[in-house]
């Protein structure tokens, strides 16, 4: 995060698609002396592993549909490789301590979209810049309804006298008390804790709950794919570095990862990573023919093929339907933020396994995608008897990865609520998933999620299901 949190309903990160999470192993305890970790690049290659400590974020580090993903996380899983060590991420936990984390020797390096500021480098190193970007205000677009009153800020003299919310410890609050200097008036800056983190407040924003707040552009533009409500584009700043954070006593380690990075920003892999979380788009719209030269009762173009996968997977082809639209509006040719790919958004470590390529034709994408709601749907025929409520959960591990849903069964049980029931039960814990405070909890062992998105895309899809078995046969 700026200084240091969908799903592609049309894809994936259903952000929501951001779309986020961390792993079971990465919330215990390091078993290995302090010490250890203050050593520099030959202590880090003597010992096997370099750890990093990542900020919960889909900038920095999540899983998503049961894989580890996050663009810093990818750029030193490369590093990691190149050194000839594993990888190791650590969470934060609360961002106002991971500089004396980094001191203390809880780990090697700092990855949280970190702005490069000349307070931090009196207390760390930087590595050579990762990106160059913007801080940018986060604000909900204007109503439509007519009698709306609300307006687009448009400059950043407009935030005079209005109320923003940031982390109390990054570059976007110190810019925002400069910026009372330039403008001449008072803005309200709430300084947030550091278990608060950006994409928390930019869904805050998107809800209704508070009116701004500000994040560098990387981060603003990935969730905006997950909440259309959002505007991200006033700058308010001018382009800064994000950096990796690294001990001042740790020269060797900073050396060969500078000289690594100026390399490695060059390289195709380095390119088709940032293009597949900064540059790849989320379905937002129905593309123009999507449903051109349709005949009365049929759903879309596909709908043969859709009643083919259902009868062969024992799946009513409606809800295969209501998933495709709800994924990419029947479109079999796109490919959204992480790589999802398909029709039926497949991420491409899962396709091959359900024979679907990024070139296999529409009938192959929807049988695939039938063969893997099937599973979802068998996986939980043990745990859930009701099958509506069955599909239900099918659908939101489709969506988000089952370990999502099992970290939101388990809050359900500790809440008096029924973990084998998804209505009104464990879809108001997936709500919950994207606030610190219960994806922080023990019994979560998969970290944040964008639950907005996922509690939005199995209601949707269940309502639209039940539209296509009323007007469709």
């Amino acid at each position: 995060m700026n200084g240091i949190k969908h799903t592609f309903t049309l894809l994936i990160f259903a952000l929501g698609l951001f779309s986020s999470c961390v792993m079971e192993s990465s919330k215990k305890q390091l078993k290995f002396n302090k010490n250890e970790y203050k050593l520099d690049l030959e202590g880090i290659l003597k010992r096997g592993k370099l750890v990093v400590l990542a900020e919960n974020s889909s900038s920095s580090y999540f899983i998503y549909r049961e894989k580890e993903m996050g663009f810093e996380y990818e750029v030193l899983k490369e590093f990691a490789k190149e050194i000839g060590v594993e990888l190791e991420i650590r969470i934060v936990e609360n961002l106002d301590n991971v500089m004396e984390q980094l001191q203390e020797g809880d780990g090697d390096i700092v990855a949280c979209n970190f702005t490069v500021t000349s307070e931090r480098q009196n207390s760390i190193d930087f590595s050579v810049p990762l990106l160059t970007i913007q801080q940018v205000l986060v604000q909900r677009k204007p109503s439509k309804d007519p009698g709306n009153i609300n307006t687009l800020l448009t400059e950043p003299s407009q935030l005079a006298r209005k109320k923003v919310n940031v982390w109390g410890k990054s570059s976007y609050y110190d810019r925002l008390i400069a910026l009372q200097e330039e403008i001449g008036d008072t803005i309200f800056v709430k300084g947030e804790p550091g278990m608060v983190s950006a994409e928390e407040l930019i869904e805050l924003v998107s809800e209704g709950l508070i009116d701004y707040t500000v994040v560098e552009e990387n981060v603003a533009k990935i969730n905006q794919r997950f909440f259309e409500n959002l505007d991200v584009n006033l700058a308010l700043s001018a382009k800064q570095k994000i950096g990796f954070g690294l001990r001042k006593s740790s020269p060797i380690l900073k050396a060969r990862l500078d000289d690594w990075m100026l390399k490695f920003v060059e390289t195709n892999v380095y390119k088709y990573i940032y293009h597949k979380y900064f540059e790849l788009s989320q379905v937002n719209a129905l593309k123009a023919d999507a449903f051109k030269g349709l005949k009365p009762g049929q759903i879309s173009k596909f709908d043969d093929f859709f009643k083919a996968a259902g009868a062969k997977n024992d799946i009513n082809w409606r809800w295969l339907a209501s998933l495709a639209y709800q994924e990419t509006r029947f479109n079999p040719n796109i490919t959204s933020f992480g790589g999802a790919y398909s029709m039926m958004q497949f991420m491409p470590e899962v396709g091959p396994k359900y024979g679907v390529f990024p070139d296999s034709p529409p009938e192959k994408q929807i049988h695939g995608g039938a063969k893997k709601l099937k599973k979802d749907f068998n996986s939980w025929e043990k745990d859930i008897p009701n099958e509506l409520q069955r599909m239900k959960f099918a659908l939101a591990s489709y969506n988000c990865g089952k370990g999502h849903v099992l970290d939101a069964q388990r809050l359900a049980i500790k809440y008096g609520k029924d973990p084998k029931m998804w209505d009104d039960n464990v879809e108001e814990m997936v709500l919950k998933l994207s606030r610190q405070e219960y994806y922080g909890d023990e019994v979560v062992r998969n970290g944040s999620m964008r639950g907005s998105i996922t509690y939005k895309y199995v209601r949707e899809i269940y309502s639209r299901f039940l539209q296509y078995s009323v007007q469709y046969n």
